[in-house]
This record gives C-alpha cells, structure tokens and sequence, in this order.
C-alpha cells in the first residue's frame, strides 16, 4: 500500500525540536514583556521626552503631507462658468523639448500668466454640433466704476484687494448663470446690468447713472437691471469677482481684441452628458489653432496647436489664469519643505531614541551579563518603543489635521495663494496622517533597533566594561559616511556657486541639509575638536568647576556630540530659511531705492492706469519725464546642466525716453533709448549666465506664449530690483491681457512746485482716470518673483513650527543626556564636590555646547548660503540682527534649561543612599 509523504506523522524528535522552540519564544516574550512593563514604570522621564519627539514628528509629517496633497488636487475655482458643460479655450501651456546628456528626449511645460486668445469664428462651429444648445463667446475686461457723485466704488472684499470687477458681454450671464433680479437686461450702447454687491456698493438703482472707466476713458452709462447667481437668496455677485454686462457689441469693442475672445462657454442639450458632448467637440475642433494675432506673432512650434476642451473643475482654467502658476509654485515649495522635515524629523527622532537607549546602556548590559539573550534585549527596548511610539504617532496624527487647516487659512489670509485658486479638503485626505503615523512608527523602531545593537551583540562577560566606558572613537563605517556627506555638502556648495536663480537656491538647501546631516554623524569628532579649543580657557576661567567641566566633556565626546547635534540642526535650519530670502530681499531693495529717481507717483485703488495717462502727466507743466510700468512675465527656454528647463520671468515694461530721470537702471554697456519693438535690455547676471551682449539675440517666450528674437540693445546691474529683462512698454503691451499700467513716476523739474505739480497733475487726470491718486515719495519699483508671497508664509510656518520642533528636541536630548548623568552628579558630591562647583560645571559644559553649536551651525549654513549669495546677488548674506539675535537668545535659553533644571535633584541630595534612588 502507497501512502502520500505529506500524510506521514512528523518524527518524534522533529516534534520536540518543535515544541521546544515554541517553548522557548514563549519565554523569550514573556520575559520582554515583563522587562518593558518595568523599564516604562523606571524610565518615565525618558520615555516622556521620546514620546514628546514623536508626537511633534508625526504633527508635522501629517500637516505637511495633507497641504502637499491638497495642493496637487487642487484646482481653479469654477465661478463664471458654473452653468457650462463644457468651456473652449486655448492652451495656457509652453513648451520645451530636449535631450540631456545620455538621456532621452524630454518635455518640460509651464504655464502662460497671459490670456492666448480663441479665434472668434469658432463659436459658429461649435454650435452646430449636436446637442450643443447654445455656444456663447466670453471676453472680459476690467471695469472701474464711481457712483452718480463721482466717488470710486471698490470691488467685492476690497479690503483684501483680491476682488476685482471685470466687464463682459450680456450672453454670457447665462453661464454662471445671472438672472435679472429688479429692471431689464441692457439693449442700448449705454446701458449696463450690474450685479447686487456692486449695486449696492454703488447705491445705484434701475435708471441711474454709472461712470465706468475699461481700457480707454471713463464714460457714463445707465444701469438698466440688477443681476445675481441663480439661486441665490440675495442680490450679491459671485464673491471671488464683480460682473458689470454691456450689450454684446459694446462688449467686443471694448474688449480691445476684435475677432477673438477669451473662451467659449457651451451649453448642452437637456440629456446630454459631457461624455457624449466631449468627442463631438474634440471633432469640431480638429486642426483649429488658437488666434493669431498678425502684430503679437505666433507661438512656439513645440507649443500645443490645438483648443483644449475643458470640463469639471478644469472649467476655472479658462477664467483664472493665475491659478496654475501659482498651484505649480505652492507644489513645489510645498515638497521641498516636506523633504525638508522628513529629514529633520529622522533626525531628531533618531536622536532622541538613541540617547533614551544608550542611557540605559548598563541596564541593559546588565541583562546581558545575566543571561539575557541579544533577541530578549531587543525585543524588550523593540516593545517599549512600540507602545510609545504608537501613542505619540496616534496622538501626532490627530493633531495633524488642526494645523493643516490653519496652514490653509495663513495661505488664504495672507493672500499667498490667488484669487480663485481652490485648495480642497477632501474626506480620503485624512488618511494620510494615518500613513505618516506609520513612517514614524518605522523610524523610531529602527533607531531603537539600531541603538541597542551594539550592547545586544556584545559577550556576557565583557557587557559591564563596555557600558561603563565611553568608546575611544565613533565607528568607522559612521566617519566614512559623514565624511562623504561633508564632501557632498560642500560640493553642492560649489554648486551653488556656480548656478544662478532657482537652481542655486535648489542646490544651497541641498547642501545645508548634507553639512547639517554630516554634523550628526561626525559629532564626537566636533566635540573633540571644540574641547581641544575650548577646554584650557574652561579649566582656567571656570576654577574647580571648570576643569571638572573640561575633564567630563573631554571624556565624553560621544554624549558631548549629541548634545551639539540638535542644536546645529535648529541654527542651521532656521539660518538657511530666514536668510535665504532675507538676503533676497535686502539687495534687491537696496538696488530699487538706488534706482528709484521718481518723487511722484500716480496710482489707482482698482483697475489700473491706461496708456494715455502716462502722456497727460509727462505734459504737466513742471515734470521732466514720467513713465509707466506695465508688469507682465516671460518665459525663458534654456539647459540647466543637460536638463531642459523653462524659466517664468516678472519684466517691467517703461517708457524708454523717461529713463533714467525715472528709473535707473544702471546701464553698463549699451543705451535704453534704442529700447523698442524687437529689442529688450538685460540684466548682468542673466547677460553672463547667457553669455550675451549688447547686439546679440535672446529668444523669449511672452506672457501670452508668443515667441519672439530679441535684440540686446542695453546691459544692466540693478536686476534684482527691475527684472532680468526689461521692455519698452508699447512692445510688451501686444502681450498683456489687460494693458494697464500698475502705477506711474513722474519725476519733477528742478525747480518746479511740489504742490502746484501735484494738483495740476491731479487735474489733467480727474477727467481721464477714475479713482487717480497723486502722492509725493512713491515706494522703489521692486519686482519679485510671483511665488514670493507663498514662500514667505511657508518660511514662517516652517521657522515656526520645524523650527519650535527643533528646539524641543534640543531640550529633550539634553533633559535625557542630563538625567542619565544624575549618579555621576551625586558621586561628585559624595566626594567632596560642592553644589556650587557642580553647578558651575554645568554651566560650563552649557557654554561649551552653546559656542559650538552655534559655530558649527552658523558654518553649516553660511557655507551654501555664502555661495547662493555671491552667485544671485553678488553680496554676502544678510540677516536682521533681530533675527539673529532672537536664534542666539533661543540656544541659551533653551541649553540652559536643558542641563541646568534636570540636574537640580541630583543637586539637592546628599546622603549616599542617593546613588540608589537617581
């Protein structure tokens, strides 16, 4: 008879084997548990700064994580095109196709800040597809208005200045959809339908009369009806903007681009899905090209040729431009400083559980002496911190969600994100600070893992020695490693150096993180070198208390290092946030107040100045030359290292005949009076990075994705303040959706009245401009970059809180360093040691902590902001002395309490029985 092997009774010896081993894991975890519920009820203290660590890790991870998140769903606010299927309209996009070295071809996009317009005749066949109701042409405009009394009226949350109004033709009510509310729809040239919020802004009725000012000269107009969103209670406008409706003919003339509109807004049958609409559309469109217009050029070749048909939320993109640019800015940012804190946050954390290990290093060697098995110690510390790392992470991830909403309230407070840019809160979100709960759960197991592997690993009887001494240097695998971060982080450095714009700044955080991470693994050579220094003035300033302070640290190098560690971390990362843009900031305001030769200034609270204001002003009697600044973006193509990359640009367009009587930009070759159509002037930095001149040819992208070649006609030093590129205004102004110049200098004759200009100018703009203001000593023109606003509120949440974070896990570390020292603190005083010489020791040991890691922080970030700086600015870095003053003043404070407030315990004990209870 056949039996089936796998039917056989295992032999009996197997089955011992078997049952001995299960007994033996069993033993293994039973004793683990019952070391780990003793270590936790022994350690409370410990484990409390290490819960405190994980906590915040997990917050901060969690927060970040879902503003990241957030900003990657996050889309254009669909408000006008509410009621539409589908919107038509063109692509907002360049782009740039190349092959870095050994690479294959790659595409890099980015978006247009400039409307690229749709040829008007498309309207006729889309309206002929099937199932399309309606096909209604849209283009808008801004409007300023002033009551029946002359007074302007401000837009919708003025306050803020994130409303503005904008004019378009009556059709297009429909799409959001407007509904007449009191009156009639306008029929007449001169008539208009404004929504309620501005109606009752203006205190204007059906019948009265509203002087609106678009592209050209104010005019007057009769309000023929009142409007607001359907299903709307009470008469307001839409929030994010107001609406004034002209007739469609009036709407087109003062568009200011006859034959073309801004987009398309389709309307579908009853029935009709948008799945069934989509590909009748995408047919109807085929080979149809965005307008061209025959002065502004044509795009890009690599540039997308075709009309995109949007639908759901990709329906905002066609109404607000800036959204795109800003969210792939927010993004951007958003992940460096997420890769940022998941570093630091390993880090810290890594630390701190190392530091609460290796306090139990004779503990733990004493098991081991007994008889305890290398498993049974890492289960034991393994299930310890598992069940306070899992507390902290749970707690961590609730807290997550609260500062993650504040962080989108900053944004939207500080108007950091644009108007009509939507950052959505989504409920499956909230299941990301459950998995950033987990990654700090993995990192704080595998740094207890490899903090009690070295004891673990050890012979019974050589446990004791090695955890009473303190090894004589760190391992070599660990100073390889932080030697090749050093050389990586000073590599970057030089990189840096080398670079200019966004890739510097990419490469000088880059190597702050390396110089900071080395810092951490080569600490106990830091605290060497630092004890070779600051040891003899210790031993002779500090009396008694001195030299027991050299002699401690000296000794202990490794504790000494980890004391330093977190404290470089918190100089290092705060100095790099903060004076990265600080110094940004400084030499370009000192390069703008130098170029600021203007002492009178024009401005408008709404829309904007037009072109010919800035000619009524220049022949006001008594002003030498005024010049307005139209603010556009460029966009410039180029290799960064082999990799494609396109640059957006802000440019200023002037008047060139007011320069430099207005502005001065600090020509060093070249002449800004043949700055015109075709030619363009450019800043030093970007002329060297180019590698360009005065009669060379750069190629740059407009706003509106125009490419055009560009003759060198001018080379200037004060690029930080006007730009890389500078424009004449009539040249950029072809590519500016709305032409309209942000403010403008004037700059008066030597001799002239201060007073009898200001009025005269005031009255040669009273009937030309609505809303006009003429003040003396206007503020420098300062061009920054469109995501500065976004970088300013990330740097402060980041300096706040990973910054806060930082220094919480300085006074953890030391909190543990110093409760792991309290029986050589009572021993010094069993023989002899007085409480003031062992206070004065500590004091010592604090000072030698603070000067080092203040100088080796100040090193790890001055080195790669020294090279950011000297390549953007041309200057050393700049930090307000407040600022700096208030990261000293932290340090102190916080080492201070760190070593002095755990010792005193120790302190106030004298009987021997002492060693016993620390």
């Amino acid at each position: 008879m056949t039996v089936a092997v796998d039917t056989l009774p295992p032999p009996a010896g197997r089955t011992g084997s078997r049952k001995r081993h299960g007994e033996s894991v069993g033993r293994v975890q039973r004793t683990a548990r019952f070391l780990a519920r003793r270590s936790m009820r022994l350690h409370r203290k410990a484990w409390a700064a290490v819960f405190a660590a994980l906590v915040l890790t997990a917050l901060l991870l969690g927060s970040f994580a879902l503003a990241t998140l957030s900003a990657f769903v996050g889309h254009a606010h669909v408000e006008r095109y509410a009621a539409t299927t589908v919107v038509v309209a063109a692509d907002q996009t360049t782009r740039y196709r190349a092959k870095p070295w050994g690479d294959p071809m790659t595409t890099v996009t980015q978006s247009l800040t400039e409307r690229v317009r749709v040829p008007a005749a498309v309207v006729d066949r889309l309206a002929e597809v099937p199932g399309v109701r309606a096909a209604v042409p849209d283009s808008s405009f801004p409007v300023a208005l002033a009551d029946p009394d002359g007074r302007g009226v401000p837009g919708p949350d003025s306050d803020s200045g994130t409303a503005p109004v904008y004019g378009h033709g009556w059709p297009t009510a429909a799409l959001a959809p407007f509904t007449l509310r009191a009156g009639k729809a306008p029929a007449g040239a001169r008539q208009v339908a404004v929504d309620g919020d501005l109606a009752a802004r203006a205190g204007v009725r059906p019948g009265d009369r509203l002087r609106l000012q678009m592209l050209g000269a104010p005019a007057d107009y009769v309000v023929s009806g009142i409007v607001a969103p359907k299903g709307e209670a009470d008469d307001t406008g839409l929030g994010h903007q107001g609406a004034v409706f002209f007739t469609e003919g009036e709407a087109g003339r003062l568009s200011g681009h006859p034959g073309t509109v801004d987009a398309i807004g389709v309307l579908a049958d009853d029935g009709v899905s948008v799945h069934e609409l989509y590909p009748a559309l995408r047919k109807a469109l085929a080979g149809e090209k965005p307008a061209r217009d025959a002065v502004a050029g044509s795009r890009d070749p690599q540039d997308s040729s075709l009309l995109r048909v949007l639908t759901g939320n990709g329906r905002g993109q066609a109404e607000f431009l800036d959204a795109a640019p800003s969210r792939a800015g927010l993004l951007n940012l958003l992940a460096m400083l997420c890769a940022t804190v998941i570093m630091i946050a390993v880090l810290v954390v890594a630390g701190t559980v190392t530091q609460a290990v290796h306090q139990r290093a004779r503990e733990l060697a004493l098991l081991r002496a007994v008889g305890a098995t290398p498993w049974q110690l890492r289960v034991t510390v393994g299930r310890e911190v598992t069940g306070v790392a899992t507390t902290a992470a749970v707690v961590g991830a609730v807290g997550a969600v609260p500062v993650f909403l504040m962080l989108l309230w900053m944004l939207r407070d500080r108007g950091a994100v644009p108007v009509g840019l939507d950052l959505p809160v989504l409920p499956w979100m909230f299941a990301t600070p459950v998995l950033t709960a987990v990654l700090t759960l993995v990192v704080a197991r595998v740094a207890a893992a490899l903090a009690c592997g070295r004891i673990a690993k050890i012979r019974p009887a050589q446990a004791l020695g090695e955890a009473q001494s303190e090894p004589g240097q760190p391992g070599r695998g660990r100073t390889v490693t932080g030697l090749i971060v050093l050389f990586a982080g000073l590599s970057s450095a030089g990189t840096a150096a080398l670079q200019s714009g966004e890739p510097a700044a990419m490469a000088a955080g880059s190597a702050a993180l390396a110089l900071v991470i080395a810092c951490a693994l080569l600490g106990p050579w830091i605290a060497r070198g630092a004890m070779r220094l600051l040891a003899p003035p210790a031993r002779k300033l500090g009396g008694a208390g001195g030299y027991l302070a050299a002699a401690s640290t000296t000794a202990n190098s490794r504790r000494l290092g980890a004391a330093i560690t977190p404290v470089v971390l918190v100089v290092a990362f705060v100095g790099v946030q903060l004076a990265a843009g600080a110094t940004m900031d400084h030499e370009g305001s000192a390069q703008a107040r130098q170029a600021m030769r203007a002492n009178l200034v024009v401005t408008t609270e709404d829309t904007g100045l037009p072109a010919g204001a800035a000619r009524r002003v220049a022949a006001v009697p008594g002003v030498e030359a005024a010049t307005g600044a139209l603010h556009s973006t460029v966009v410039l193509a180029r290799k960064e290292a082999g990799d494609p990359v396109l640059e957006r640009l802000p440019v200023v367009g002037v008047t060139p005949g007011a320069l430099p009587a207005t502005l001065d930009p600090d020509v060093t070759s070249g002449s800004l009076r043949d700055l015109r159509e075709g030619t363009v002037a450019i800043g030093a930095a970007r002329a060297d990075a180019l590698d360009a001149g005065v009669g060379s040819t750069v190629r740059l992208r407009y706003g509106d994705g125009v490419t055009a070649s560009l003759r060198l006609v001018a080379v200037y030093e004060r690029s930080l303040a006007l730009g890389d590129f500078l424009f004449a205004r009539e040249a950029l102004a072809h590519h500016v959706s709305t032409p309209l110049d942000t403010r403008i200098l004037a700059r008066l004759a030597p001799d002239a009245d201060e007073a009898a200009v200001r009025e005269a100018v005031d009255k040669a703009l009273s009937g030309a401009v609505l809303g006009a203001r003429v003040t003396a000593h206007p503020s420098p023109e300062h061009l920054r970059s469109e995501d500065r606003g976004v970088s300013q509120v990330l740097t402060a949440v980041a300096v706040g809180v990973v910054g806060g974070f930082t220094v919480i896990a300085v006074l953890s570390t030391l909190v543990l360093i110093v409760i792991g020292r309290r029986q050589e603190l009572v021993l010094l005083r069993l023989v002899g040691a007085g409480r003031g010489q062992v206070r004065r020791m500590l004091r010592v040991e604090a000072a030698i902590v603070i000067v080092t890691g203040l100088v080796v922080g100040a090193l790890a970030a001055l080195i790669p902001l020294t090279a950011f700086s000297l390549s953007v600015t041309g200057s050393l870095p700049y930090l307000p002395p407040v600022q700096v003053a208030a990261i000293v003043l932290v340090v102190v404070v916080t080492v201070a309490a760190g070593v002095l407030l755990p010792a005193r315990p120790a302190l106030r004990r004298r009987r021997p029985g002492a060693l016993r209870r620390t």
